[in-house]
């Protein structure tokens, strides 16, 4: 079926369900603009991905899908698909790979269905692309801009994208500044927090210690990031460190959290929605990576660098480590600051001792 431009005026996309993933679809989300650059597009989004969108030079509009509430169980599904049905797409992009994005896009008879061929939803697909063993180790933004070039769907330009409003950038400015941190201030953020799970999580008191330590050397405030799952852990970091810090966990929405990580000069996180979020905004960033892969879901940016130690067990993709979280444990205090400092002075990473 074809999709050259004259004939599509309408695109439904499917956004993923992480923020994470979905701010590593940003770049998909230029290829499509530039490739259809007449047409309106919408994205459908859960209320935690969503936010993302509201404010984005290549989407005009996001219907979000509510899957705990107005859109729960199939009844959900097949109002959505009316709602959705009233639309007229021309073309549907699953960016999700679940069976449930092309079964929506189905049920709404959207014409025009593109998307990999997982979770056994080929026959529902229009625009069909499998999943070898080389796609499977493809860069997450690699692997969505894979999908749309088998159709002449691309970009020359594959940065990641996000955008807060000056009203958003201000407000924030306002926020710290109620703190005692000013505009001029350096700002370090720390991101404790993974929501996947305990297995993605360095530990609060090395963290702790970091914050402090560049804290001392860059004469920087210290703000900890997270959702309402890291305030706890946020608050360890606060009670060990001894450098006042701001914490920030569970007191910001998305969007909130994005003009935040804006502001901030440097970023301490694990593997992360919100280190995706700094990468997008070009934020410097040390990442400390163990049970995910690195090669996959790293952050997209010229000026992060990666901390981790090759082990056995690594990456496992596991919520809980069934062990003793090797992978974890043995990356150092002492290896982060060490590859902040090299990334803040602009001199690469040396690749010795799992820092990449």
């Amino acid at each position: 079926m074809d999709i050259r431009q004259e004939t599509i005026g309408s695109i439904l996309v499917r956004s993923t369900n992480w923020i994470g993933d979905a701010v590593m679809t940003t770049p998909a989300l230029r290829a499509i603009r530039e490739s259809f650059p007449n047409a309106r597009v919408t994205v459908l989004a859960n209320p935690l991905v969503a936010p993302l969108f509201t404010v984005h030079g290549a989407v005009d509009e996001v219907i979000i899908y509510d899957r705990k509430g107005v859109h729960a169980g199939l009844r959900g599904k097949l109002r959505l698909a009316r709602e959705l049905r009233t639309r007229r797409f021309d073309l549907a992009i699953l960016l999700q790979n679940a069976v449930d994005a092309a079964l929506i896009a189905w049920l709404a008879r959207i014409p025009r269905r593109m998307g990999y061929r997982t979770d056994g939803r080929g026959p529902l697909l229009t625009h069909g692309v499998a999943v070898d063993g080389a796609t499977r180790l493809l860069h997450h933004v690699e692997y969505y801009l894979a999908m749309l070039a088998r159709f002449g769907v691309t970009t020359g330009d594959r940065h990641l994208e996000l955008a807060t409003t000056a009203d958003e950038d201000a407000a924030m400015a306002e926020l710290l500044a109620g703190h005692g941190i000013g505009t001029r201030d350096a700002l370090l953020g720390i991101n404790p927090g993974a929501s996947y799970g305990a297995a993605k999580r360095w530990y609060p008191e090395r963290f702790a210690a970091v914050a402090d330590e560049l804290s001392r050397r860059w004469g920087a405030r210290v703000v900890v990031t997270g959702g309402p799952g890291e305030a706890a852990i946020a608050a360890d970091i606060a009670a060990a460190m001894t450098t006042p810090c701001v914490v920030m966990a569970g007191k910001t929405s998305v969007r909130e959290l994005m003009a935040l990580i804006k502001r901030c000069d440097f970023f301490i996180t694990n593997d992360s929605g919100p280190m995706h979020i700094a990468a997008a905004f070009g934020v410097p960033l040390v990442a400390v990576f163990g049970s995910t892969d690195h090669a996959t879901t790293s952050p997209w940016s010229e000026r992060a660098v990666i901390v981790r130690r090759d082990t056995d067990c690594a990456p496992c993709l596991l919520r809980e480590c069934p062990t003793d979280h090797r992978c974890m444990t043995a990356v150092t205090t002492a290896e982060v600051v060490e590859a902040a400092e090299r990334l803040r002075a602009g001199r690469q990473a040396l690749p010795s001792q799992g820092v990449s």
